[in-house]
């Protein structure tokens, strides 16, 4: 199984528990600091190159210290890293995470190399050599959504690849104008529910999953964290996923687990409802430890961790 994340790399800085940020120079102890590879593409890569499949990250990053210690994390997972791009004068992609006690994990990030990124970055034609092409992260990559996206969908998709798409919704101008280019060539459509308001303008979950399903995607999932997930496709009409019952220690990187475990699933031949539950599986595994690579540790590992974790609460 051959996987491509393209799009969004970012080096995540992340500390809990943090109650509060000390006034003045002053200092506070908290019991964990940890680095990961993160982002829609980065993180998704990780822990899909955890349960098992041959992963190629595509994007951008700088030449900077940073750069040098995210491609090396990246081969240790076994991930090739030679298509991302080094560019100069712009800084790799980072974020401080100070992670609250209940898990919720507000950021201060730089956008750095992610925003120069292009189509231009892509080789269209190895696109063809993939069983799926993840994009991940539109939104923060303002030369690359839109017609760049859709462009590399396109590819994707016509040289026989599973095509999914996730975002990282920072609130902005006309963003389902940024993102209907790239809908027909879309086989899953994977945002959170409070990033799908963002971009619909909408509230009511049905009439979003059907809009999007209406301009051409496949199959639409909406992550709905401790709800679970719902997917919307002609295939199977509307389901419910359940997530699992966990002690949430820290939610970076939950929906990019989830990513994995659907495209790894799809991949594998499980089909799209037994897709989701793996997904849901490892979104559930991650939101256990702190930062986008914690929980997961090979296929088995999460298959086993469904076997024996109740489900949560779901709605209906």
């Amino acid at each position: 199984m051959k996987v491509a994340c393209v799009g969004v790399h970012i080096l995540d800085i992340l500390g809990r528990p943090v109650v509060e940020v000390p006034q003045g120079q002053g200092i506070a102890l908290i019991d964990e600091i940890r680095i990961t590879v993160a982002g829609t593409a980065g993180g998704t890569a990780v822990d899909i190159a955890k349960l098992g499949a041959e992963v190629t990250c595509i994007g951008a990053l700088g030449t900077d210290e940073i750069a040098h210690i995210v491609r090396g994390m990246l081969r240790r997972f076994g991930i090739d890293e030679s298509s991302l791009k080094a560019k100069e004068g712009v800084q790799t992609s980072a974020t401080m995470l100070p992670i609250r006690p209940n898990g919720e994990r507000p950021g201060l990030h730089v956008m750095g190399a992610n925003a120069v990124f292009s189509v231009q970055d892509v080789d269209l034609a190895s696109l063809s050599s993939f069983d799926a092409v993840h994009v991940g992260g539109t939104y923060l990559m303002p030369s690359f959504d839109g017609s760049g996206a859709a462009t590399v969908l396109e590819h994707a998709q016509a040289g026989g690849a599973l095509t999914t798409m996730d975002v990282l919704g920072t609130s902005q101008q006309d963003m389902m104008a940024v993102l209907k280019p790239c809908l027909p060539f879309l086989d899953f459509f994977m945002p959170n529910i409070e990033e799908a308001q963002m971009i619909t303008g909408l509230t009511n979950a049905d009439e979003m999953g059907q809009l999007f399903i209406d301009e051409g995607v496949g199959t639409v999932i909406l992550k709905m964290g401790e709800l679970g997930s719902r997917i919307y496709s002609e295939a199977v009409g509307r389901e419910t996923i359940p997530a699992y019952s966990v002690n949430v220690v820290d939610t970076t990187g939950c929906g990019d687990a989830y990513n994995a475990g659907l495209i790894y699933g799809m991949c594998s031949g499980l089909g799209i409802i037994e897709s989701a539950k793996l997904g849901s599986g490892c979104g559930s595994l991650v939101a256990t430890g702190l930062g986008s690579d914690a929980g997961i540790i090979d296929y088995n590992q999460v298959r086993e961790f469904m076997e024996n974790t109740p489900i949560g609460y779901t709605e209906t």
